[in-house]
């Protein structure tokens, strides 16, 4: 099973080789690993130039933004199992082997991400990993999986953590929306939901790190306002705080044990999760 994976650059060379290396020492051979820098001006080339042997593909130029260089980046394999990882965030030793493993267990399984978010700083160092109630369809819609709207927010699927299938990709388009340029990644979220529900896995898969010259902090209302446009687009975002806190305090706070009771009275909707049962040795997939 064959990943294909995707790092869009410009001017983060003093984080890149961290996420260039995060993929290579992976203990996973099968990989198509492609760098797409849209003409760094710090280094990057030259940091590119010294593991090109080891890439599956790579260019420095000029491009229309991460999104397109991404895209244009699936489009030189043809890897079953997709990602991509940002050039200042970093995989953990486990990712391919425990993601490829799942996927070979599960063939029905669309899409999956983990159930702990890890955030470093910007040296590397991992400062929070907590655990998400769940994810679905019905919620992500709703805003849940989105901050800063006003609503209470569970919080965001982690992007650079997320795995899916070509034929998923394939089936919503395989492309990103054009008219976005922060926000469209969420937007594509929002189409895989429509054809296969997001299975999250207990264990960290990915680092996201947090610094001061991030798209995402620098431009984070910016950010919002595209988010916000793809879910009322959907027309199911709910703007009654009072329900909405509701919803997410019951989710948040219910143990294991007693989702099901949460579920049967309406207080949320199910989400799908993987379970590792170490008597099988096998993941099973739970409603929770």
């Amino acid at each position: 099973m064959k990943f294909t994976i995707v790092t869009p650059s410009f001017n983060h060379g003093s984080y890149f080789r961290t996420a260039i290396e995060s993929v290579l020492s992976q203990n996973y051979t099968a990989v198509d690993y492609i760098v797409m820098d849209g003409g760094s001006t710090d280094g990057s080339a030259e940091i590119i130039k010294e593991y090109a042997g080891r890439l599956h593909g790579w260019r420095s130029a000029p491009d229309g933004g991460q999104y397109a260089a991404v895209q244009e980046g699936f489009g030189l394999s043809d890897g079953e199992i997709m990602g991509w990882l940002n050039a200042d965030d970093f995989y953990l030793p486990w990712t391919f082997r425990l993601v490829a493993r799942i996927f070979d267990q599960f063939p029905e399984i669309e899409w999956i991400t983990s159930r702990f978010a890890m955030v470093c700083d910007a040296f590397g160092i991992v400062h929070s990993c907590h655990p998400m109630p769940g994810f679905n369809k019905d919620d992500f819609a709703k805003g849940e999986n989105l901050g800063g709207l006003g609503l209470p927010s569970t919080g965001y699927i982690q992007q650079e953590a997320t795995f899916w299938r070509r034929r998923l990709w394939d089936a919503a388009g395989a492309s990103f929306d054009k008219g976005l340029s922060l926000a469209a990644d969420f937007e594509l979220w929002s189409r895989f939901f429509d054809l296969a529900p997001l299975v999250a896995v207990d264990a960290p898969l990915a680092v996201f790190r947090r610094h001061d010259r991030q798209r995402s902090q620098e431009q984070s209302q910016a950010y919002l306002a595209e988010a916000r446009s793809v879910l009322e687009r959907k027309g199911k975002i709910d703007w009654d705080v009072r329900s909405a806190k509701v919803r997410v305090l019951a989710k948040s706070s219910f143990p294991p044990e007693m989702r099901q009771l949460g579920i049967s009275l309406g207080l949320f909707q199910p989400s799908k999760r993987l379970v590792y049962d170490p008597e099988e040795g096998k993941f099973n997939v739970v409603s929770y």
